[in-house]
């Protein structure tokens, strides 16, 4: 009886959505996702930006909350799911050869990537965005589920406002912004 209700309790505690405290600034860029700063590189993005970019990959734990949020406001203009390998979702590789959802979203200050990534336990990528959909800050766009890595790729003109190793809240935390 025990390890039932233990499992349930945790089941329960996973897939928690609380409300977040969005800030309203103009040009800021928030977390996608609650975790921790795996790295910040810069890259040539060849899928959606079509060009030089800023990556920030954020690890998630099984005990972060797992929803994600969109980091600026824009319309989707491209959705794509690839990817057939399921490694731990903190391995460097991962990013290239497991299972994702990217979500391109044209904003005010160009265009932004954000990337869903499965791990060796999470499975199963949630995206409710539609293209076409207008999406606000802060708003709730999806989840993956039972531990997982998100990535986002901002134009390289966007100033950083994180290091690796800080810890993330989605919608909550600004990650770095764009001038006016």
């Amino acid at each position: 009886m025990i390890l039932p209700l233990s499992l349930a309790i945790f089941i329960i505690y996973f897939f928690r959505n609380p409300e977040r405290k969005i800030p309203n600034e103009q040009g800021i860029v928030l977390a996608p996702a609650d975790g921790k700063i795996m790295s910040i590189n810069e890259v040539w993005e060849d899928r959606y930006l079509k060009s030089n970019a800023i990556q920030v990959s954020i690890f998630l734990s099984l005990f972060n909350v797992h929803i994600n949020r969109v980091p600026m406001s824009g319309q989707v203009e491209w959705i794509s799911r690839s990817g057939n390998s399921y490694l731990p979702a903190f391995r460097k590789e991962a990013a290239d050869k497991n299972v994702y959802n990217a979500v391109g979203i044209y904003t005010d200050y160009g265009r932004i990537l954000v990337v869903q990534i499965t791990g060796y336990i999470a499975r199963r990528i949630v995206c409710w965005l539609q293209l076409g959909d207008r999406v606000e800050t802060g708003e709730r766009f999806g989840l993956i589920k039972f531990g997982s890595c998100t990535q986002i790729y901002l134009p390289a003109d966007a100033e950083i406002l994180i290091q690796p190793g800080d810890k993330v809240r989605g919608g909550e935390t600004i990650i770095g912004r764009f001038s006016n």
